[in-house]
């Protein structure tokens, strides 16, 4: 009798299709409202965005929260430029991804 040196695999890949942003990182005009709140009190936006993703109000503004929004949409990006992205410009992308969220409630996706 033969001994089995390998075992049979088989190998599925699935692929998800890729998405994008709703809005670019600075089209602030698109939503007025969402631009005033993160202008001029981030913190309470930071807290919106939490509420939405089902997170703690003190993560919303936070590398985490972008990371985990975009991998759960299949967008696009990576850990280090979402980093660099909320370290140097914190108020457009975090209105940016309330903008998303919204954008993706209206259409049923979020």
């Amino acid at each position: 009798m033969a001994a089995v040196t390998m075992q049979p695999q088989f190998v599925t890949t699935v692929q998800l299709s890729q998405s994008q942003w709703q809005s670019d990182m600075c089209d602030c005009c698109d939503d007025c409202g969402v631009c005033l709140c993160g202008a001029f009190c981030y913190t309470c936006l930071g807290c919106q965005v939490a509420g939405d993703m089902g997170e703690c109000c003190m993560c919303g503004g936070s590398v985490a929260i972008r990371t985990m929004y975009r991998t759960r949409y299949n967008i696009p990006g990576s850990i280090c430029n979402d980093f660099l992205l909320t370290l140097f410009c914190p108020h457009c992308t975090l209105c940016q991804l309330k903008r998303d969220i919204n954008a993706r409630k209206q259409q049923g996706t979020f």
